[in-house]
């Protein structure tokens, strides 16, 4: 039987190198590519993910792993790590304290550990199905808040954005006028996280990828909130569209998103 307390001590000393690495660079790190018109890599990315993939595969060296620069590094195995070395790139190329290290692992298509880290304000958010939820070891809870009216929300746009703008800006329209404010900070793993501990009630998203949320959904949901697609269908990290929430206003939300639909 695995053990996901070994798991989990790979991934948090693969998250704090990696943030060391992340933090040295800081202001320094050179954009080597774009990926899009806006989706950068940078060396810090690059950096980061190979000091990651080094820890797990020295100490898994039979399991998959499946991260945003590398892509699929498919084994015969049902394990799988799933590795955002730096969500938040563009905050970070603009030394914007705003960016996070996501690790999670899971066995199938079941997230069984998390871990979002930014190294910048020193939170590290994880999570193990079943047993809860912490931000540096202190349990948290997602907010009691239950009108949408007196929710303050997080959003993103995706890297296509202008393929859909329209549809974008209606969205976020009836989000803004129905809650207490949206804000938006760059990285959906933080969104999901701030959730998580009650910062924010609620959040969407979409065309997102399973590095984004892996880690953060099962956060969230070991913090007592749900995750579903807007229109309240089962979410997995594979899914086009998330919504989480603290549970109380998720259906007043998946109204509002859905609305025209």
């Amino acid at each position: 039987m695995l053990d996901l307390e070994t798991v989990g001590k790979t991934a948090l000393s693969a998250a704090r190198e990696a943030g060391g690495i992340l933090m040295d660079r800081l202001g320094k790190a050179r954009v080597v590519r774009q990926k899009g018109a806006i989706d950068l890599v940078t060396e810090a990315d690059l950096a980061s993910e190979k000091a990651i993939l080094e820890r797990i595969t020295g100490a898994f060296p039979d399991h998959a792993v499946l991260a945003e620069e590398k892509g699929s590094m498919a084994k015969e195995s049902p394990y799988t790590w799933i590795v955002d070395p730096l969500d938040g790139t563009t905050n970070y190329a603009h030394r914007i304290p705003l960016f996070t290290i996501s690790i999670a692992f899971a066995r199938e298509a079941d997230i069984l550990f998390g871990l979002v880290y930014n190294p910048a304000m020193d939170e590290l958010f994880r999570a193990e199905k079943g047993k809860g939820a912490f931000l540096n070891d202190e349990p948290i809870t997602v907010s009691g808040v239950g009108e949408l009216s007196n929710s303050l929300l997080v959003t993103g746009f995706p890297y296509n954005l202008a393929t859909m703008l329209d549809e974008l800006v209606e969205r976020f329209g009836r989000c803004l006028a129905a809650s207490q404010g949206v804000r938006r900070l760059g990285s959906a793993a933080l969104d999901l996280c701030y959730v998580a501990c009650g910062r924010f009630e609620g959040f969407w998203e979409q065309n997102l990828h399973p590095w984004d949320t892996a880690a953060g959904t099962l956060i969230v949901e070991e913090a007592g909130g749900r995750v579903t697609t807007f229109d309240k269908g089962p979410y997995t990290p594979y899914e086009k569209q998330i919504l989480a929430t603290n549970g109380r206003i998720h259906d007043m939300l998946s109204s509002v998103l859905t609305a025209e639909e």
